[in-house]
C-alpha cells in the first residue's frame, strides 16, 4: 500500500520503555507514512527516547502538561490537517495497535465507503488481545447504549485504532470530544453529524509496558462519564457550518 498522504497520529504518555521500538515497528511496516507524536507532559523519559530517534518524516509534538487523552489526538488532528493530510490514523503509542493492519483499517476509506473507519476487536473471532472481561462488558454495555442512541451498531465502541478520511478529518479536528475518555461519544457525533462509520476487524496486542488509565477503583467513574458523555452528544444541536482550523 502507498501511505503517501497518511499520517499517524501517535498519542503518548509515560511510555518510554515502549515508544521507540513501537515507531521504528510502524515507520519500517508502513514506509512513507508521515508520524505525528504527541508527547501529553510525560514524566519518565519518553520525551529523550523521542529525541533519540531518527525516522524520516516523522514529528513530535510536546505538550507542556498532561492535557488528557482528548486534546493530545485533536492536537494531532489539527496538525496533520494543516499539514496537508489526506488520511489520518489514531495508533496508540503502547504497542497495542498493529501497524500490519493499517491497510485493512484503510481500504473503505479508500474504496469511498466510509468516512471514519474503526479497527474492531470483536467484529470477527481472532486470536489477538480483546481486553479485559471487565472491560468487555463494559463495551457491550456501550454497544448497547450507541444502538439505542444511533440506531448503528459498533461493536468495538472503545477502539482508539481509527482511520480518517479528509471530510472526517475536517470535522474531527474541530469538534474531537476533548476529554478523557472520547471514542465512545466521537461515535455517537460523527454519526449524528452524517458521517459515514464503519468497522473492519482487527488483531490487537496486549499493551507491552505502562499501566492502563482506567484502574479498577476508576471503573465505575469512567461508565458514568462516557455514559453521560454520549447522551448529552445526542442531545446537542448538529454541527453545521464551515471547519476553519
Amino acid at each position: 500500500m502507498d501511505y503517501c498522504g497518511v499520517f499517524a497520529v501517535v498519542p503518548c504518555y509515560n511510555e518510554g520503555r515502549v515508544i521507540a521500538e513501537t515507531l521504528r515497528s510502524l515507520s519500517r511496516i508502513c514506509p512513507g507514512i508521515r508520524i505525528v507524536v504527541i508527547n501529553d507532559g510525560s514524566t519518565d523519559d519518553t520525551a529523550s527516547r523521542l529525541r533519540s530517534l531518527d525516522i524520516d518524516g516523522m514529528t513530535v509534538i510536546e505538550m507542556p502538561v498532561n492535557s488528557g487523552i482528548g486534546n493530545a489526538v485533536q492536537t494531532g488532528l489539527i496538525f496533520a490537517r494543516r499539514n496537508g493530510a489526506d488520511y489520518a490514523v489514531k495508533f496508540d503509542g503502547d504497542g497495542q495497535h498493529l501497524p500490519e493492519e493499517i491497510a485493512a483499517l484503510m481500504t473503505p476509506l479508500l474504496e469511498k465507503r466510509a468516512d471514519l473507519v474503526i479497527g474492531s476487536r470483536f467484529l470477527k473471532k481472532n486470536d489477538g488481545f480483546r481486553s479485559t472481561f471487565l472491560r468487555r462488558v463494559g463495551i457491550k454495555f456501550f454497544r448497547f447504549l450507541s444502538v439505542v442512541l444511533t440506531g448503528h451498531v459498533i461493536t468495538d465502541t472503545t477502539s482508539g485504532f481509527r482511520a480518517y478520511n479528509r471530510r472526517a478529518l475536517d470535522f474531527a479536528a474541530k469538534y474531537y470530544p476533548s476529554f478523557d475518555y472520547p471514542e465512545p461519544e466521537e461515535g455517537i457525533m460523527f454519526l449524528r453529524n452524517g458521517l459515514t462509520v464503519s468497522e473492519v476487524a482487527c488483531k490487537m496486542a496486549e499493551r507491552r509496558a505502562g499501566k492502563s488509565s482506567i484502574r479498577p477503583l476508576r471503573a465505575c467513574y469512567y461508565m458514568v462519564k462516557v455514559t453521560f458523555a454520549m447522551v448529552m452528544e445526542r442531545m446537542r444541536p448538529m454541527k453545521t457550518g464551515e471547519v476553519e482550523i
